[in-house]
């Protein structure tokens, strides 16, 4: 693997893949990974201001929802809003609370994604009585809804959340669960 060594930090900031232009931020001195779209491992220097490739936006494949969230969703046991992923360990339900959910690679990020294609400040999820929405924090990948590139948008139940690398999946309870649910099938965050 190779690491970059120009810049104000060597290897800090934000790189596109030569042949798709799939973005990657690193920190000083991470190796650098394989592109996750292509595969490709050439990348160059990018900005957030604006050099986007031809290749983008780069959405996700559309398919049959993971039978782990039909099973996450059967754990649940009180009524609200969720998200579910698969972290590539585990799969993880997180119950979203009242007001800005933050999701990222920061270290304060509410939802952290210790990956390269995800942004510090990735997205950001308001939950309120009126329904829930999800807005793109100047990632550098973009934020995707159901494989359409948004800025912002109301969540619906079902709807599938692409950030960076890991695909995020809505789910929102309402009313009483049904009797003999439990928690033990997915792993809380």
């Amino acid at each position: 693997m190779q690491s970059y060594t120009e810049g104000t930090l060597a290897g800090a900031g934000s790189f596109r893949c030569e042949d798709c232009g799939f973005g990657i931020a690193l920190h000083e001195m991470d190796e650098v990974p394989a592109c996750p779209h292509c595969g490709c491992t050439s990348f160059k220097r990018g900005s957030i201001f604006g050099d986007r490739a031809a290749a983008e936006p780069i959405g996700m494949p559309t398919g049959q929802m993971p039978d782990w969230v039909a099973e996450a969703r059967d754990a649940l046991i009180e009524p609200g809003y969720y998200l579910a992923y698969d972290d590539g360990e585990r799969v993880r339900v997180i119950a979203l609370q009242d007001g800005w959910t933050r999701l990222g690679r920061s270290l304060s990020a509410h939802v952290r994604f210790d990956d390269p294609t995800v942004s510090r400040r990735h997205a950001l999820i308001h939950s309120e009585d009126d329904g829930v929405r999800i807005l793109d924090d100047r990632s550098l990948n973009g934020v995707f809804l159901n494989g359409e590139r948004i800025e912002w948008h109301e969540l619906g139940d079902g709807d599938r959340i692409k950030i960076g690398a890991f695909e995020l999946h809505y789910i929102c309870l309402t009313g009483p669960a049904a009797p003999g649910r439990h928690t033990a099938a997915a792993a809380t965050g």
